[in-house]
């Protein structure tokens, strides 16, 4: 099979996904998985080394994520050579303790981005941060259902804007990989909840019907408003907004929410 960048960017989705649902378990495998997009990407040549980056950011969030803190900063000081730029993300509340670091300073120093682009990288962490507080919700609302409904959790549509600076395509594959991530685990939950429910009716002479339907409009009634929400949303670029490549915003200056 013949590599291109849409197939490598979506085995980097693909195995951003794997470590999102089961970190510990796939550690091994998702890095493996990221040292060969590497690999892969850079034999594409230039049009391809955003996906370069995307596999180096990979390496660095499970190193950091395992405390391996040289090893982490080593890739991602090769993701921003290769074109990494969401410092939105650097901005995290797990990453400020390297805020004081002088060799991630002077990565953070690097990157380079537009204020259009910037925009848009607030606005995916900040979709993030929707997500998983509406995965939260319905995690919640789903305890005592009694009803067999299984419906998906409501998600904004990814910017399809040109991208002043290409980075910014990473963090849209991060974006969507923990958009599936929480879709597959809302889902998982809700077809266990509803297989549970059908099994008890199949066998209980003490139905609560009634129960069931209100448990099922009630649900519906949720999903509408979180549908509307998502929608309400959706990404808007800000008319006017400056397209000049510049270095970020000072470390420190910026929220990422969550």
């Amino acid at each position: 099979m013949v590599d291109t960048i849409n197939s490598l960017a979506s085995r980097v989705h693909e195995l951003l996904v794997a470590n999102l649902t089961n970190p510990a378990a796939s550690a091994a495998d998702v890095a493996k998985g990221l040292h060969d997009v590497i690999a892969r990407a850079t034999a594409l040549g230039p049009d391809a080394a955003w996906l370069v980056g995307a596999g180096h950011s990979g390496l660095a969030a499970v190193a950091f994520l395992h405390r391996q803190i040289d090893r982490a900063l080593s890739h991602l000081d090769a993701a921003v050579t290769a074109g990494f730029n969401d410092c939105v993300a650097l901005h995290a509340s797990a990453l400020r303790p390297l805020h004081e670091d002088p060799r991630f300073r002077a990565i953070y120093e690097r990157i380079r981005i537009t204020m259009a682009d910037l925009d848009e990288l607030t606005w995916i962490h900040q979709e993030m941060h929707h997500m998983s507080r509406d995965a939260a919700r319905a995690s919640t609302e789903n305890i005592g259902r009694l009803d067999m409904g299984i419906s998906r959790l409501p998600q904004a549509f990814i910017p399809t804007r040109v991208p002043n600076t290409p980075g910014v395509r990473i963090a849209r594959i991060d974006l969507a990989a923990t958009q599936t991530a929480l879709q597959r685990a809302i889902m998982k939950a809700k077809i266990s909840r509803a297989g549970g429910n059908a099994s008890i009716s199949a066998v209980s002479y003490n139905r609560n019907d009634s129960r069931a339907r209100q448990d099922a409009w009630r649900a519906d009634d949720l999903d509408s408003q979180r549908r509307q929400a998502a929608t309400a949303r959706a990404f808007v670029e800000r008319p006017g907004v400056s397209t000049l490549v510049v270095p970020c915003p000072p470390l420190g200056s910026l929220v990422c929410p969550g």
